[in-house]
């Protein structure tokens, strides 16, 4: 407690009502979270396992509960839930999965599932070509967010679109209750709809939930809004923190006006707002707090630190993008060799992932260590998935959800419809849809030629888990040349060069498979090689790699929650960042708060560039300086590369520091 500011500390001891932390960036909302945990089990008396807190990555959980384990006894804190919005929602169908009318062990469809079955359901209707899915597919996601039922989305059609789409979430939420599965965003809608509907499970688990913390409550949609004030109910001890200036996620279904929401439905809320930053120099913030001052704001606050006032903020014009790339290579080559800096003190920050691949090979051409964050996992990538699916299912043959994924994959002319009608029976009958397929009374659901072709699929995967267990990779093997996997790989694949890439990427799998087999026991099987396996990717995903000595590229929107001594900002031009689409949707208040996000990264020097043309749609064209820039205190900036915004004094004081540093360089 000592540590806390004033504000910090009133956040923290106010426990008699709703609380809304108003948390700037970098104003320390971790450690008020973590202590109030700590409070409220130590100086209030309630239990951990009556305390729930959640936020929205993995990462962010891991940081929590490392710092409660920290601050409050191990016992004391026994039962303490400290998760994400979707992991709560998970623990809560999994104890109601029986009221939800579901399997115990039912699957969970990520994003890749979800859209391979929406595709196959749309199978007679994709006259747009693949995007078709990915637009049908975001459809349901944004309704489902904001808790509309199928047959809502079908009584409120206004175009065609939106009719194909509403009959394919019919269709899509039918299946997978006969999969016995859930999508990600039911991992809210469920338990918003159960406690909905089912008010003594509401009130069984509101007397389990005595207080609730919520961190980054600007980024909730509207089924995360309603989750949360169902289980507090009526006894309204929550504590949220958020910061609306940090809200980058609407895409994604976030509604920032959630926290303005918060004000109506409890009367009684109290405002604490954290405005000490302590990471930043004053001059970074004064940049921050001008910029955002253009946005509205139900809530008002101001950024301010005792870092001292820092140096300005660089604007550097360049002739094109490739010397843009060049212009911070040598930027941050420079400062290394003058200061001894740190690789990992660098961030490159973009607005689309298609800016590092210039920034990537200026970076190698100098010999400059770097690592893109939120690169696709290993485990992650598709053919990967199908081909662990596969061996999960070898070992295991009551995974329903690796049975699912490749069942017809390659095609067996198993559809959508059959794996439907294959899922009820199971569900009626309590069997997993492998064991489903063997009963005789399938039979009596579906006609014989598909029965037929699911058990000669069975059969071949019984014939295979023999093989496995005197002979663990001759099955894989089979599994891979008998499957005809790799001809079907390069058949639904844009190129070759592509197809074997990801061949590549299932050798290396199966090479990782036998090196795994090797180094275990002579008793080892091939269900402890896969076991060890995902292990050792969910291990890998958790690892912190911030020890590695590398300058970090990342988006915008990957930069949130993280800070750099030294952060570059590149493409600050109209139609970049602001990004064109949000130009074109009249939606440039986000974009603000994205600029706004990249700012406040920055502890000690901010450098941001742009460029006079850009090669856009094969040809060169002329770009414009982001309005964003107009919109800073120009006070605070030193401009580069256009004469006419430079001063005689910045100009002649640039000329005096290039000269001293060429004559230091001469000398050592």
């Amino acid at each position: 407690m000592a540590r806390l500011n004033e504000r910090q500390e009133e956040a923290v001891k106010y426990i008699s009502g709703p609380l809304l932390v108003l948390a700037g960036a970098g104003s320390g909302k971790t450690s008020v979270i973590t202590q109030k945990i700590a409070y409220l089990i130590q100086e209030c008396g309630l239990k951990g396992r009556n305390i729930v807190a959640v936020t929205f990555t993995n990462k962010a959980a891991r940081e929590m509960k490392e710092r409660v384990g920290k601050l409050v006894d191990r016992v004391a804190a026994r039962g303490l839930t400290v998760s994400t919005f979707h992991n709560l929602g998970m623990n809560i169908i999994r104890k109601e999965c029986k009221t939800l009318g579901f399997k115990p062990g039912f699957s969970i469809f990520d994003q890749q599932d979800a859209r391979a079955l929406i595709a196959e359901l749309m199978h007679k209707h994709l006259t747009d070509g693949e995007d078709s899915v990915d637009i049908v597919q975001h459809t349901i996601s944004h309704w489902k967010n904001d808790l509309v039922t199928p047959q809502q989305a079908l009584d409120h059609v206004r175009n065609e679109q939106d009719d194909l789409a509403a009959r394919v979430y019919a269709a899509y939420t039918r299946t997978l209750k006969a999969y016995n599965a859930v999508d990600f965003d039911d991992l809210i809608l469920l338990p918003v709809q159960l406690f909905a509907n089912h008010p003594e499970v509401l009130a069984r688990w509101q007397n389990k939930i005595h207080y609730m913390l919520v961190d980054e409550y600007q980024d909730t949609n509207s089924s995360q809004y309603l989750l949360v004030k169902q289980l507090v109910g009526e006894r309204a001890k929550l504590t949220v923190v958020g910061d609306d200036d940090q809200s980058i996620y609407a895409w994604r279904g976030a509604r920032p006006e959630n926290l303005a929401q918060l004000q109506e439905d409890y009367p009684a809320l109290k405002l604490v707002k954290l405005e000490q930053n302590y990471r930043s120099t004053s001059r970074i913030l004064r940049a921050a707090n001008v910029l955002i001052a253009n946005n509205p704001h139900v809530f008002e606050k101001r950024l301010w630190s005792d870092m001292g006032e820092g140096d300005e903020i660089r604007v550097i014009r360049t002739r094109n993008e490739d010397s843009e790339a060049e212009r911070v290579a040598t930027e941050i080559l420079a400062h290394r060799l003058k200061h001894d800096t740190p690789w990992h003190d660098f961030a490159v920050l973009y607005r689309g992932n298609f800016q590092s691949r210039l920034l990537e090979m200026k970076l190698q051409e100098h010999q400059i260590p770097y690592k893109i964050n939120g690169g696709t996992s290993f485990f992650s990538r598709a053919e990967v998935k199908d081909m662990m699916a596969y061996l999960r299912l070898l070992v295991n043959p009551d995974d329903d959800n690796a049975f699912l994924r490749i069942v017809n994959v390659p095609r067996r002319e198993i559809g959508a419809s059959t794996l439907e009608k294959l899922g009820t029976y199971a569900n009626e009958r309590h069997v997993s849809l492998y064991t489903a397929c063997h009963e005789l009374g399938l039979e009596q659901v579906m006609e014989r030629r598909y029965v037929e072709k699911l058990r000669q699929f069975t059969h071949w995967m019984d014939t295979i888990a023999r093989i496995s267990d005197a002979e663990p990779m001759k099955a894989v093997n089979l599994l891979i040349t008998e499957s005809d996997y790799e001809s079907w790989l390069y058949q639904n694949t844009k190129s070759d060069s592509v197809a074997e890439k990801r061949m590549g990427n299932i050798n290396f799998l199966v090479g990782s498979i036998q090196k795994t087999l090797e180094r275990a026991d002579e008793e080892a099987s091939l269900d402890d090689a896969i076991t060890r396996l995902i292990l050792r990717d969910i291990m890998e995903r958790q690892e912190e790699e911030d020890d590695d000595d590398k300058v970090q590229l990342l988006t915008l929107h990957a930069s949130k929650g993280l800070e750099y001594p030294h952060v570059f900002m590149v493409g600050m031009e109209e139609d970049l960042l602001p990004h064109r689409t949000s130009i074109e949707e009249d939606n440039i208040e986000e974009e603000r708060r994205l600029t706004y996000v990249g700012i406040t990264r920055a502890r000690k020097q901010l450098v941001m560039t742009l460029t006079a043309t850009r090669r856009q749609y094969g040809e060169n064209l002329d770009t414009t300086p982001s309005r964003f820039l107009d919109e800073l205190p120009q006070e605070d900036l030193i401009y580069e590369g256009w004469e006419q915004r430079s001063t005689p004094e910045q100009r002649h004081a640039r000329g005096r520091e290039a000269i001293s540093d060429i004559l230091k360089g001469l000398e050592f």
